[in-house]
């Protein structure tokens, strides 16, 4: 019988032989053959195409979000500490495999250091114009923290020292790369809810002066200013990207607990208004008093979306609503591709030498506005013209 097998279980005698079983014979295994590499995948530069990043200052944001970032970039890798803390630096230079290691003192040799390409500054705000300055001196391009630096002329200063240097200057904005938020800002560009007609934004915490990752943000030599430097400048980022104009006018009140020990050189809150040439406007609160808040609210004609938390590290809720129908929960992506979606667009502008997406002028104008705010809320409420 060609083409089949015998089963040798009909070849058993005896009482419990088994009836003959005539089955197909098995046809030969097919060899694996190996397919050529689809161009359609967005796959991570080999490590020898990488920029090599050195990160200054290791504190908890750096360690808990930005590291782990730099883990998931397609484009970075990591290749230096500098830190003020020595131990620290090699412990997780072990974890993460950098070799590398500056402390603040020899932080200028950097320039000898072929291997880094670029420089994230994790510092104390008042720090960030002196290193920035000092990296791009170096021949280094250099992404920012925020809020840029604690004035107006240190921002202009870190510009025109990227312009000599001919690097580019990046602030973390990382919300521009988080995909709820960068969807949320298509809807409103493609008119899904109508004409946008008016933005509210609050934006807060509490403060603990005993914890060490607060202390510092209560000492404006440090800090350069309080809440609103902090985290109210994500809401007035929010409203800005959204508004799409330039504002003419703010005004602004501060909303610190009077007899607060905590805010004896900062604001513990403030509560701002911009107006815009359409006639829109846009208003906010920052805190270091009430309970943890990131949430933006986006009216237009026809329809409504919330962000509530909206600059979260790894949650961001939004919905949409349409006049009076159900509101739709939207889900764009995890929220946890921010960090390193923006340090890959920021390895994109530093190889072609184009300026990143939140540039250093970006910073700037943020600062010309919260001192703005600021100017408004010393004068109890007056109005400043931009």
């Amino acid at each position: 019988m060609t083409g089949f097998t015998i089963d040798r279980r009909s070849l058993l005698v005896g009482a419990g032989a088994l009836p003959l079983v005539v089955s197909p014979a098995r046809a030969a295994t097919p060899e694996a053959q190996g397919q050529p590499l689809p161009g359609t995948f967005n796959l991570p530069d080999p490590p020898a195409k990488r920029l090599k990043w050195a990160v200054v200052g290791l504190g908890t944001f750096a360690v808990g979000q930005m590291l782990p970032g730099f883990v998931a970039s397609h484009r970075a890798r990591l290749t230096a500490f500098v830190s003020g803390s020595p131990d620290k630096a090699h412990d997780l230079g072990a974890r993460y495999g950098v070799s590398r290691f500056y402390d603040y003192s020899n932080f200028d040799r950097i320039a000898d250091d072929s291997d880094i390409d670029c420089v994230y500054i994790a510092l104390p705000v008042a720090l960030h114009a002196e290193y920035a300055i000092r990296a791009l001196k170096a021949g280094k391009h250099v992404l920012c923290e925020k809020p840029m630096a604690s004035t107006v002329a240190e921002c202009e200063a870190m510009i025109a020292a990227a312009k000599a240097a001919n690097r580019q200057l990046g602030i973390a904005y990382r919300v521009h790369f988080e995909p709820n938020n960068v969807d949320a800002i298509k809807r409103l560009r493609a008119g899904e809810i109508g004409d946008l007609r008016y933005f509210s934004g609050e934006a807060g915490f509490v403060v603990n002066p005993s914890y060490p990752p607060h202390k510092w943000r209560l000492q404006k030599a440090l800090a350069g200013g309080g809440s609103m430097y902090d985290i109210g400048i994500y809401a007035l980022n929010a409203a800005l990207w959204a508004m799409d104009e330039v504002p003419v006018s703010v005004t602004a009140v501060y909303s610190t607990p009077a007899n607060d020990p905590r805010f004896k050189e900062v604001e513990g809150g403030v509560e701002w208004r911009l107006r815009f040439p359409s006639g829109i406007s846009a208003q906010g609160s920052s805190s270091y008093c009430y309970t943890y808040a990131t949430r933006q609210r986006f009216f237009a004609s026809q329809g409504s979306i919330s962000m509530d938390p909206a600059s979260d590290y790894s949650q961001i809720n939004m919905t949409m609503q349409h006049a009076d129908l159900t509101p739709a929960i939207i889900r764009a992506g995890s929220p946890t591709v921010q960090f390193s979606a923006q340090i890959d667009a920021f390895c994109a502008a530093a190889a072609a030498n184009q300026p990143h997406l939140t540039s250093g002028e970006m910073g700037l104008r943020d600062i010309r506005l919260i001192q703005a705010i600021y100017r408004s809320a010393d004068a109890e409420g007056q109005i400043i013209k931009l």
